[in-house]
């Protein structure tokens, strides 16, 4: 296993408790290195959505614990954030919150010449994700060839 997949793993299992206590959902853990930083990033939710004091509380409770496991090697910056209305779907109560809705798909390889497909999705698997386009077909998505899959949303 990776050290990022170590590093958010374990972190999703210490944080768990501090977002059920504070009943809202743990959108995702990501640790990521951009530029010359590492960065730790945890994405909550909660109905209505997420605010800034939201986001201290599960900071600071959590950097109390970081501070304490410390069991990441690297030097990061820790952030608390909200997902955002463009976030990707990734884990299954994502795509079961999504089925009946609009996504857009961005593929890594083009599939009949087009690397994005905006439809209606209507079901899914591990391996695959069906949607439905304007003309009624449904196509078949095989996810390890989805680059992106969020909700589609018209401005």
């Amino acid at each position: 296993m990776a050290k990022k997949d170590i590093y958010e793993s374990k972190c999703e299992e210490l944080i768990t408790p501090i977002i059920e206590e504070n009943k809202f959902e743990l959108v995702d853990v990501e640790y990521v290195k951009e530029g010359s930083n590492y960065y730790l990033r945890v994405y909550i939710d909660k109905p209505g959505g997420i605010t800034v004091d939201d986001c201290e509380v599960v900071s600071r409770s959590f950097n109390e614990i970081l501070d304490s496991e410390d069991f990441i090697e690297d030097s990061y910056i820790f952030e608390v954030s909200s997902p955002g209305l463009g976030r990707p779907l990734k884990k299954d109560r994502d795509f079961e919150r999504s089925i009946g809705e609009e996504v857009d798909i961005k593929l890594y390889r083009a599939i009949d010449k087009s690397k994005d497909y905006t439809g209606v999705l209507k079901a899914y698997t591990e391996q695959t994700v069906d949607v439905e386009f304007e003309d009624g077909q449904v196509k078949t998505f095989d996810r390890k060839d989805i680059a992106l899959i969020r909700l589609s949303f018209d401005f």
